[in-house]
């Protein structure tokens, strides 16, 4: 029997919008570019204790252990992959993150709440990171940084309707 854990914690997943297109377009080549940079870019956001719990295609499966530092890096990374969106690299990328408690197996994460973390995920547009309500909660959020309700979503393979969020850093107004 393989041994797990249980641990509480944010999940988050990235999802490089229009990546089949532009594999097909650019070559295999600039799409490994392409991942290498989203790579890169996360982990020099990721805050102390948080990791990259793998690569899924052209996503990014993560974990952080607090919910405050999880969305401060959400929205930074948001804001990050914006700045840096170029012809050359278009990081249109999706975010989704929810606060749960997976099952770890194998140093991978398991479980409804994974599960729910990357149906957040399908629904963010190019972009976007949409939170769910347990992440708002467990979080404190700073000064600067919003979060929109959009209320409740009906999920895919999910039985209740999860109340979601739109997360962004504010702009100052001139």
């Amino acid at each position: 029997m393989t041994e797990t854990e249980q641990s509480t914690g944010a999940l988050a997943f990235t999802d490089i919008a229009g990546f089949t297109e532009f594999t097909a377009t650019r070559g295999d080549a600039a799409a490994l570019s392409l991942l290498d940079r989203q790579e890169e870019l996360v982990r020099i956001a990721l805050p102390e204790g948080s990791r990259i719990v793998k690569s899924l295609g052209d996503g990014l499966m993560l974990w952080f252990p607090q919910a405050t530092a999880a969305l401060v890096a959400g929205v930074e990374l948001r804001g990050t992959f914006e700045r840096c969106a170029d012809a050359e690299f278009p990081l249109w990328v999706r975010m989704g993150m929810h606060w749960g408690t997976p099952t770890a197996r194998r140093g991978d994460l398991f479980g409804h709440d994974v599960n729910l973390a990357a149906r957040i995920t399908e629904l963010a547009g190019p972009g976007e990171l949409l939170v769910s309500e347990p992440l708002c909660t467990a979080a404190v959020p700073p000064v600067g940084v919003h979060l929109e309700e959009l209320g409740p979503v009906v999920m895919r393979g999910i039985p209740e309707p999860v109340p979601l969020f739109r997360a962004f850093r504010e702009v100052a107004s001139a």
